[in-house]
This record gives C-alpha cells, sequence and structure tokens, in this order.
C-alpha cells in the first residue's frame, strides 16, 4: 500500500525536555566561603562571652558608670559654684596690691613703703603673701607669687623673693624670662654667682626677644667675667653684638668683648 504525506501533515516534534534550574549540580565551596563561615562563629561565640561577662558582672559595671558619672557631674559642680567664685575673689583682693606695685615701680620715696603695702596689704584688702596662700591654683594666686617676689627683691628680703618666684609659673614669654632674670638678681645679691649665672642663662634663653634677652646676655656676661670665665663671657657678649646691637645693651659691647678677651 502506498504511503504518503497528506498536505500540511508536519511530523510531531519531540517533547523539549524541561530541565530544573532550580537543581545545582555540583556545589564547590572554595576556602574563603568556610574562612567567611568561621570568622561569623568566632564573632558569634566572642558576642556570647560579653553578654556572659556583662551579665555576671552589671553590678560592677553599673556601679563604675556611677562613679565615673558622679565624677564628671562633681567637676562640674565644682568648676561653677567653688573655683569661677574662688578665681573672681582673688582677682578682687590682688586689685589694690597691683595698683601699689604699679606706683611702687614707678620709683620715687616711698618706694619701700610701697612694696611693703604690696605684701602685706592695704585698705583692707590681702596683701600678696596671703593672696598666694589663700587662692593657691588660681591665676591671681600665682600671679601674686610673682608681685611677692619682687616686692621681697626690691627690700632687699632676698630669700624670701627666690621662694616666691620659684612658686611662679606662666605661659607668658615676657613674664617667664623676667621672673627668672629675678630669681638670677637675689642670687647675685647674695653673691651666689654660679647660681645667679645659671638663672641669668636660663632668662635669656626662655625667649629671643629684643627685650629681654640681651638685657639677660649681658647679665650672664658680666656675672661670667666676675667669675674669672672669659670665654663664657665672650660667648654671651659676641651674641649681643652679632644678633642685638641695636639694643641698648648693643651699644658699649664691644668694651666688654675687648675686655673679655
Amino acid at each position: 500500500m502506498a504511503t504518503f504525506n497528506k498536505r500540511g501533515y508536519k511530523a510531531p516534534k519531540e517533547k523539549d525536555v524541561k530541565l530544573d534550574n532550580n537543581y545545582i549540580e555540583d556545589v564547590n565551596v572554595d576556602e574563603k566561603d568556610s574562612a567567611t563561615a568561621k570568622a561569623f562563629d568566632t564573632l558569634d561565640q566572642t558576642a556570647s562571652k560579653a553578654e556572659d561577662f556583662v551579665a555576671k558582672n552589671q553590678k560592677y559595671i553599673i556601679g563604675f558608670l556611677t562613679v565615673v558619672a558622679l565624677a564628671t557631674v562633681s567637676y562640674l559642680m565644682y568648676q561653677k559654684f567653688i573655683a569661677e567664685p574662688k578665681q573672681q575673689d582673688a582677682a578682687e583682693e590682688l586689685f589694690v596690691a597691683q595698683q601699689n606695685f604699679q606706683k611702687a615701680v614707678d620709683g620715687g620715696a616711698k618706694a619701700d613703703s610701697l612694696y611693703n603695702l604690696v605684701l602685706k596689704g592695704s585698705e583692707g584688702k590681702f596683701g600678696v603673701v596671703k593672696i598666694a596662700e589663700e587662692y593657691s591654683g588660681t591665676d591671681a594666686g600665682n600671679l601674686a607669687n610673682y608681685y611677692a617676689g619682687i616686692a621681697y627683691l626690691n627690700t632687699k628680703k632676698y630669700a624670701e623673693a627666690i621662694a616666691s618666684l620659684e612658686k611662679f609659673s606662666s605661659s607668658d614669654i615676657m613674664l617667664n624670662a623676667l621672673s627668672k632674670g629675678a630669681i638670677g638678681d637675689a642670687y647675685a645679691q647674695q653673691n651666689k654667682q654660679k647660681e645667679a649665672l645659671d638663672y641669668y642663662i636660663k632668662a635669656a634663653d626662655a625667649s629671643k626677644n629684643d627685650f629681654t634677652r640681651p638685657r639677660f646676655l649681658l647679665k650672664a656676661g658680666k656675672t661670667a667675667l666676675a667669675m674669672g670665665n672669659k670665654a663664657d663671657a665672650v660667648k654671651y657678649f659676641t651674641d649681643i653684638k652679632d644678633n642685638y646691637d641695636s639694643t641698648p645693651e648693643g651699644q658699649n659691647i664691644d668694651a666688654l668683648i675687648g675686655l673679655a678677651q
């Protein structure tokens, strides 16, 4: 029997095989994935230990935080209600002493009596000695030590001058240099030349300005010369000649260099 294809007839196609895209034939876990998993495990363990520590020591942690909080509050209250009023009181007490000090520095026959008023007080206000004691730790109390040292120096109480000036400290380059130089003067007045020279050098090195440095280099040079240290004297005098020749200390410096050579 003959066979033929009926017009329009198509042979049936093979059924497509649908793949399950959710199926993963092969899974490879590399070392990085493994390390990441271990890291997470370690973090979990650490977190767990931290939680256990907090749970076991909660009372102590809360106590510690409470102490810190109380300390902070106490400090702020101290600053507001004690330190700041104390600063203000000290400044008010110092005002009269400062006025007397300035009058004494300006000169006159009453300079010594004015310096004594600076030290002991007047017009119902403390003198600088009392202010330095009563208001220790304040700016005014610190400055009172400087005024006391200079007042003692000018009234020839050299040991007291040194003691007061050594208590003074300042970030002001002028006052810092002047206070050290004043200690040198007090030692020089006691004929303690070595100690005087040490402080003159400290004063000169405290600041390289045109006022204090040449002033104390000159004193250092003269003290070194008096001690017989001519080489050191030449060094100090030459520093003035090379760097501060236009200052009052530099006017006759060649004669001093010649004397020291």
